[in-house]
């Protein structure tokens, strides 16, 4: 009865599915690469799949150049120059943070060190003991701790919660070192998250983060992850904070995109539902993401975050037009959501710039009409 229950229900799902699948199938035809139907995204400019920067979500050459440096040379003090030049409280600095981590965490990762050579991410360690006052290298260090917890730990194990505790105190040192500064406050969101803060806790810290920064998008988008369902709120608590956030934007913020990210943080692991990207939640977020596009300053450097999420959806939503105007200002660099959730994100944004490209050529676009 069990296998004849499970018969059935398989049934039921295909007879939704593959109506999506058919129609889909009736809009962009699968041809070999030779031919001559296929669509090409290299006719548009776009970057080889090889060549694309997972590393960051757009163009920073200062901070490429920089991370060049330290680690050819494994020599912190350009990185140290780079952070004390970025300004205190935006999300480039916050960035730029998170990228020297990253590095010196992946540079662990592929040199654990043994006893005849020194572990990778060196330069880190000699940046803290020779310039302990430095605000710059506190923050990066507590960042790399949070980015070594969530790498090499599981959450819940004694573990991960040693290396989230250390890295809570490193927040509190970043923070004596620079006051105004709201980059340890934002790092504490992700140990608030792994060790679990009451509610009341997290409050707390969001309080302190929003009297130093109150638009900055990095810090939400970190906030958001706690009020998740996975994490310790649920669908309708995420959804609220991130309206809340949107409603109170500044002219020109790209706040009023966050209902997107928290629709994203809650979608269905299979999504049965025929037309769920073109849904009334599903659309008003895109709608609300696009405006925040349209009035960002061209500048932002959390311009591409959104971008490259919109990709996401309005290919789902097979807006395909649209979707090819968001990768012309972003192609080139894939290190953001929903890309970087995935184990090779460079193939994961190619597959769907390919299918805004076949459905952008499927309804009589081409390069000649196409808007840079």
């Amino acid at each position: 009865m069990e296998i004849l229950w499970g018969l059935m229900a398989l049934l039921m799902i295909g007879m939704v599915v593959w109506p999506i699948m058919a129609r889909r199938r009736a809009g962009i035809q699968q041809v070999h690469a030779g031919h001559p139907d296929a669509a090409d995204p290299a006719n548009y400019g776009f970057v080889r799949q090889e060549l694309l920067d997972v590393r960051m979500p757009g163009p920073d050459q200062d901070l490429l150049d920089v991370l060049d440096v330290v680690q050819r040379t494994q020599d912190y003090r350009a990185a140290q120059q780079l952070l004390a030049g970025t300004e205190a409280d935006g999300e480039v600095r916050w960035q730029r943070v998170q990228a020297f981590a990253g590095a010196a965490s992946l540079e662990l990762a592929q040199r654990p060190g043994g006893v005849s050579d020194s572990p990778g991410g060196q330069w880190l360690r000699v940046w803290r003991t020779e310039a302990p006052k430095d605000a710059g290298g506190a923050a990066v260090h507590a960042e790399f701790l949070v980015q070594q917890a969530w790498r090499t730990a599981t959450p819940g194990t004694d573990e991960f919660r040693i290396i989230m505790e250390e890295a809570r105190s490193a927040c509190g040192d970043a923070a004596l070192l620079a006051p105004g500064d709201p980059i340890p406050y934002i790092i504490e969101l992700s140990v608030a998250r792994g060790l679990g803060y009451s509610r009341e806790e997290f409050e707390q810290l969001w309080l302190r983060i929003l009297d130093r920064a109150p638009a900055h998008m990095g810090a939400h988008l970190a906030a958001l992850h706690y009020w998740c369902e996975k994490w310790h709120g649920s669908r309708e608590q995420a959804y609220a904070f991130a309206e809340a956030a949107a409603a109170r934007a500044p002219q020109g913020s790209l706040l009023a995109a966050m209902p997107l990210f928290a629709v994203f943080e809650h979608l269905p692991e299979v999504i049965v539902v025929q037309g769920f990207y073109e849904s009334e939640v599903v659309t008003k977020a895109m709608h609300g993401a696009l405006y925040a596009v349209h009035s960002a300053r061209p500048d932002d450097p959390m311009l591409a975050h959104v971008r490259h999420l919109l990709i996401f959806f309005l290919v789902r939503a097979e807006r395909w037009a649209e979707a090819m105007n968001q990768l012309v200002h972003v192609d080139g660099h894939v290190g953001a959501l929903p890309w970087t959730l995935a184990s090779e994100p460079a193939s994961d944004y190619a597959i769907y710039r390919a299918l805004a490209v076949a459905g952008y050529e499927a309804n009589g676009g081409s390069p000649a009409t196409l808007l840079h």
